[in-house]
């Protein structure tokens, strides 16, 4: 179905997910803000549309940086209707390693903080405006802690809580927050994982369900939808039923290791 969203300013669309998402806007006919760190990546999003679209490199945990996209955005294409926060960064954690302590700081920034900071400078101008849709990608992972992923899983299940507090917020304003928990989906951030993945879904079919979900008004959107019925169910387990199975998965690479994905912000490992 046709999608109503005009103007969009979308985070992490160098990624799978968010060069999904932004192919699948303009080719809707949305302009979009394209706002990421591989310009080259961005550049190459922008020549499918390149009068529909303006690229931003900020550290997307930075209110100053942020608050200058805004300002730019919206003095050359107006307020956006959608507002997509999908940047986000993972890897394995360990807690007995002191290394690791800075991972878990850089983690929080970009896929909680950063959120914030990007909502933010539009949010009176969106509220002025009486309508929009804030979105904010979590993940599934934000549901449970999981062994080995401690830093990860904290910042999804933060980001989970602030937006439920910001939905609450917004009632009656004519905005609406929208919370995605994706499962596993087939991208960069999921490409080193030596395991089992069930429900694993490819990148444009989540972009594809995800922006169908925000137009119909869906505040909780999981991706696929069925791993939300599986996470439930094995909530109910007792905990220790659970700890094991989940022992029982090989652990995610620590940042740094053999098939980790780099975080933006933190000097490379010896």
């Amino acid at each position: 179905m046709p999608l109503p969203f005009q103007n969009t300013v979308l985070t992490g669309a160098c990624g799978g997910l968010g060069q999904a998402l932004a192919r699948q806007l303009l080719a809707q006919g949305s302009v979009v803000a394209l706002v990421g760190l591989n310009h080259p990546a961005l550049e190459a999003l922008a020549a499918t549309a390149p009068y529909r679209c303006a690229i931003y490199t900020p550290d997307v945990a930075d209110p100053q940086a942020m608050q200058a996209c805004a300002q730019d955005w919206v003095g050359r294409f107006g307020v956006p209707d959608l507002l997509i926060a999908n940047a986000g960064v993972a890897g394995g954690f360990d807690t007995a390693q002191a290394d690791d302590l800075a991972v878990m700081r850089r983690m929080l920034e970009i896929n909680v903080l950063g959120v914030a900071t990007t909502f933010q400078p539009f949010l009176d101008a969106m509220r002025a405006q009486g309508r929009g849709s804030l979105v904010g990608v979590a993940s599934l992972a934000g549901w449970r802690g999981m062994p080995g992923n401690g830093a990860y899983c904290a910042s999804k299940g933060a980001l989970i809580r602030y937006l439920e507090s910001l939905r609450a917020e917004l009632r009656g304003s004519g905005l609406r927050v929208h919370t995605v928990s994706p499962g596993y989906l087939r991208t960069p951030l999921t490409a080193g994982n030596q395991f089992v993945m069930p429900g694993l879904m490819e990148a444009d079919d989540a972009a594809r369900a995800l922006l169908a979900a925000v137009a119909r008004g869906r505040e909780q959107i999981v991706l696929p939808r069925h791993m939300g019925w599986l996470s439930r169910a094995l909530s109910l387990l007792p905990t220790a039923w659970h700890d094991r199975i989940l022992l029982g998965q090989p652990r995610k690479p620590r940042v740094g290791e053999a098939g980790a994905t780099a975080i933006p912000g933190l000097p490379p490992r010896p």
